[in-house]
């Protein structure tokens, strides 16, 4: 169970996230969504304890970031780091030091090889790997399908689907609306900071057409197309 209740981030005079409240189970995934500078980012920041805040969140394990597995949407590499000795530091994080790196590499990564000089792509499947290998209780997937190949994509949904089999805790924010259909049970969207609204599956196809209509309005009939 993670819990959050009136919470507030500002920077400087700029509030950016403004009383939010959300409560996420066990054995659920939840999408956040809304357009760039929406906050969904920031409130994955607050969550993971990288951002100072107002407001209460809580856990039922403490300390939360103990738990939690975070992907950033740009995961950070040393220079001189190879992959295997990335998955190695983060498994070590959490005190597991058996793991056979090599067997559990599904998206065939040059392990070998500085991560550093890995595609986007490539970084994306390595961090999430290493994150899947801590044993986390509480995943948060920050725009985890950008930049990544199809055939990945379809692992990762199932990944997801088998993470909520395990009873873990999934919050994933995506542009693809497609991949919050197939994995989520519910679905909270921020607009400019504020929490807007919270649907459930059923409802999912009209927010969709909800965000496609704010989204595009009559920005098509301007451009005057020919």
């Amino acid at each position: 169970m993670i819990k959050i209740n009136g919470l507030h981030k500002t920077y400087g005079n700029n509030e950016v996230l403004t009383d939010i409240n959300l409560a996420f189970s066990k054995g659920h995934v939840y999408g956040i969504v809304g357009e760039n500078g929406a906050g969904k980012t920031t409130l994955f920041r607050c969550i993971t304890g990288l951002e100072s805040y107002t407001g209460t969140i809580i856990s039922d394990l403490n300390p939360l970031k103990n738990h939690l597995g975070l992907l950033l949407t740009d995961p950070f590499f040393f220079s001189k780091m190879t992959g295997k000795e990335y998955i190695r530091l983060l498994c070590n994080a959490r005190a597991k030091t058996n793991i056979r790196i090599e067997e559990k590499n599904i998206f065939n990564l040059p392990l070998d090889q500085y991560a550093s000089t890995y595609s986007t792509g490539m970084k994306k499947k390595l961090a999430i790997t290493a994150i899947l290998l801590q044993e986390n209780e509480y995943f948060i997937f920050d725009e985890p399908f950008n930049g990544v190949d199809i055939q990945s994509n379809i692992i990762l949904t199932e990944i997801i689907l088998k993470l909520k089999e395990l009873n873990k805790i999934v919050l994933i924010s995506s542009h693809i609306f497609s991949t919050l259909s197939d994995t989520c049970d519910e679905i909270h969207l921020l607009r400019k900071g504020a929490q807007i609204k919270s649907v459930q599956k059923s409802a999912f196809k009209d927010l969709e057409q909800e965000m496609r209509a704010f989204t595009i309005g009559n920005s098509i009939e301007k451009l005057d197309l020919k």
